[in-house]
């Protein structure tokens, strides 16, 4: 036996290639409690996604314990702490209500403009914080990348559980002017749940895909902040879906986005139930582009320390 074949000749071997992971026993006292991982190229397939998943079930300590951590230093030793969840939005209500209340009309079918957009505002700037700060998570930490292993997606899905934690501190303010707007709530509120699933669930694929682009190609961080500008746009967040003309509308039918902002603010505004047909190819296009991106994600791990 050569000298340098002795450590992996007492130990178990981890061997994972084309994204399946397989224990290879060879022999010793220590097979038990030693072994060694070699990752081998992966290939773009579903095989990848259940291995990846199963690989992420084992790693959520560290999902969880890294989610914990953005928590923690994410508003450390800054003044307003937690408050700033809540600042960004209700600043830029502030500055959409005084343009489209003051300086030109929008169509809110008689709610007051002020709750109208921060309905709107809420879940996008959930959705595209997220995505901002998932995409430049993995090029932040190099040293974790090259040093050590662990499922790579972890990165930007703790992100995204800062995401919904500011989404929840912000939404207390939306509380709060529906109690003062005297917006009686109804069981059309629980509608709520999908439509953040299905928002959610979307961001994380557009994450685990600009990710993995950004590692490769730095122009998608440059990139991003204007095509997320051009895209609140053409969303119906400062506007209604209602004011978009009829041969457009089909358009935003089909940008799970746009489907589910309009959503969140029929259900929790006007108390009305989303469109099922839209929902329903929402939540359709979700699977598929989540499918996809955890797939192609999965694809360029093992050489993400190489060019990070």
């Amino acid at each position: 036996m050569r000298p340098e074949d002795a450590p992996i000749a007492m130990t178990g071997v981890v061997r994972e290639v084309g994204g399946v992971v397989s224990n290879q026993p060879t022999g010793g006292a220590e097979s038990a409690s030693r072994r060694i991982r070699i990752i081998g190229p992966a290939t773009f397939s579903l095989g990848v996604v259940f291995s990846g998943l199963r690989a992420l079930i084992q790693y959520s300590d560290l999902l969880y314990a890294l989610s914990l951590f953005r928590l923690n230093v994410r508003y450390k030793q800054s003044v307003l702490g937690w408050a700033w969840a809540a600042l960004q939005p209700v600043a830029l209500m502030g500055i959409y209500t005084f343009v489209f209340a003051h300086v030109t009309k929008v169509n809110t079918g008689g709610a007051p403009y002020s709750i109208f957009v921060f309905s709107g505002l809420l879940p996008w700037i959930f959705f595209s914080s997220s995505i901002t700060n998932a995409v430049n998570g993995i090029v932040a930490y190099p040293g974790l990348m090259t040093k050590m292993y662990f499922p790579r997606e972890i990165i930007p899905l703790s992100y995204l559980a800062v995401g919904v934690t500011d989404f929840i501190i912000a939404s207390i303010i939306l509380v709060g002017m529906l109690g003062h707007y005297r917006v009686a709530p109804t069981w059309n509120l629980l509608y709520m749940i999908p439509i953040l699933v299905i928002l959610g669930a979307f961001a994380a694929a557009m994450a685990l895909f600009l990710a993995a682009l950004h590692v490769r190609f730095r122009d998608v961080g440059l990139g991003l902040p204007f095509v997320l500008q051009v895209w609140m746009f053409a969303t119906p967040v400062v506007y209604s879906l209602q004011a978009v003309p009829l041969r457009f509308r089909i358009l935003y039918s089909l940008d799970p986005v746009a489907v589910a902002i309009d959503s969140f603010r029929g259900s929790v505004l006007y108390g009305r139930a989303p469109d099922a047909r839209m929902l329903t190819v929402a939540g359709m296009e979700t699977i598929v582009g989540l499918t996809l991106a955890y797939a192609f994600f999965k694809s360029t791990e093992a050489t993400m320390a190489d060019v990070v």
